[in-house]
């Protein structure tokens, strides 16, 4: 199996050969790529085949050229983003790059749920992120034409052939806990200032000191089954309010989740058994800092990322995509 960190003459040999690929690297080598069929995304932090490193001086490498029939590479704005759906091939996969901290990534948060035929086909992907020590900004980069943005999303929409199919997977190794209240919040957004716990209304800053909440836990909500995070950020007390990594949503019942006692090892044990490599995969930094994953092997290799994407905006997850035969 290729090796996944590589350097950048490797990753531009790859380039020059015409390969289809998703990249992620720091900026001050992805800056040095020529052009080509590929898309990227900032960040440091990685799961590599056998831990969780920090480097500035390699590119993760997903090859996509495997069940490819057909490709195209775009970019997308606060303008156009509801687009996405439409721009997908019938049979096949998008990976999207939303650069962290921008009006983009709140956007695509906020409204992604609202596009039309948004779960037809699988939509996965990354926030990319910096050197959390650093000052640098988020980038992403569209390959073809060699151009980064810190305000832009990219796309690599794949067709596949029709005997294959794509399935997106999501491991979320966080559980709503039953002895949880229901917490519900009065509008859309990422920041929170009053929310109903049980029916009776508080300010969220002080019902999280107050009950000394850990913060590392999430929020949960269930989706139609679906467990999906939102991740607090911070709590400012003397403001009183709480931001968030993602949104909560008005009319949905969040519960805290249940606190982890080893964090890694739940990662670990989570993992499915596969027989065949993930043909894409992304991990949250929450995960990457909470757990102490760096020199620890917990999740598929991919980058570690400041949001994953698995159709909506989620947080504190793992993210895959698994190419199956069509039965």
């Amino acid at each position: 199996m290729m090796k996944k960190l590589q350097s950048v003459e490797e990753v531009s040999q790859l380039i020059q050969q015409g390969k289809i690929l998703s990249l992620a690297g720091d900026q001050r080598v992805l800056d040095k790529l020529p052009k080509g069929q590929w898309v990227a995304g900032t960040t440091p932090y990685f799961m590599s085949e056998n831990q969780g490193e920090f480097t500035q001086d390699m590119i993760y490498v997903d090859v996509l050229g495997n069940h490819v029939s057909g490709h195209k590479i775009q970019n997308y704005n606060c303008d156009n983003i509801d687009q996405i759906t439409a721009d997908r091939f019938d049979n096949g996969y998008t990976i999207l790059v939303i650069p962290a901290f921008s009006k983009l990534h709140s956007d695509y948060a906020l409204h992604a749920p609202d596009f039309e035929g948004i779960y037809d086909s699988p939509i996965l992907g990354w926030v990319s992120g910096i050197d959390l020590s650093s000052e640098d900004k988020p980038r992403i980069y569209n390959g073809l034409t060699g151009e980064a943005s810190s305000d832009e999303a990219v796309a690599l929409h794949i067709q596949m052939p029709e005997d294959k199919m794509a399935q997106l997977e999501i491991l979320n190794i966080h559980q709503p806990d039953p002895a949880s209240p229901v917490i519900e919040f009065e509008a859309d957004s990422f920041q929170v200032r009053r929310c109903k716990v049980d029916g009776v209304e508080y300010s969220f800053a002080e019902y999280i000191k107050d009950k000394q909440i850990n913060i590392q836990s999430p929020l949960t909500c269930d989706y139609s089954g679906a467990v999906f995070n939102v991740c607090i950020k911070e709590v400012n007390e003397d403001a009183g309010t709480v931001d968030l990594y993602a949104p909560v949503f008005k009319g949905r019942q969040y519960r805290l989740a249940i606190p982890l006692e080893n964090y890694a090892e739940e990662f670990a044990k989570s993992l499915p058994q596969q027989n065949n490599a993930a043909a894409f995969s992304c991990n949250c930094v929450l995960n990457y800092l909470y757990g102490e994953l760096e020199g620890k092997q917990a999740g598929f290799p991919g980058p570690i990322t400041f949001g994953e994407i698995g159709y909506l905006l989620l947080n504190q997850t793992m993210t895959y995509l698994n190419i199956v035969d069509v039965s």
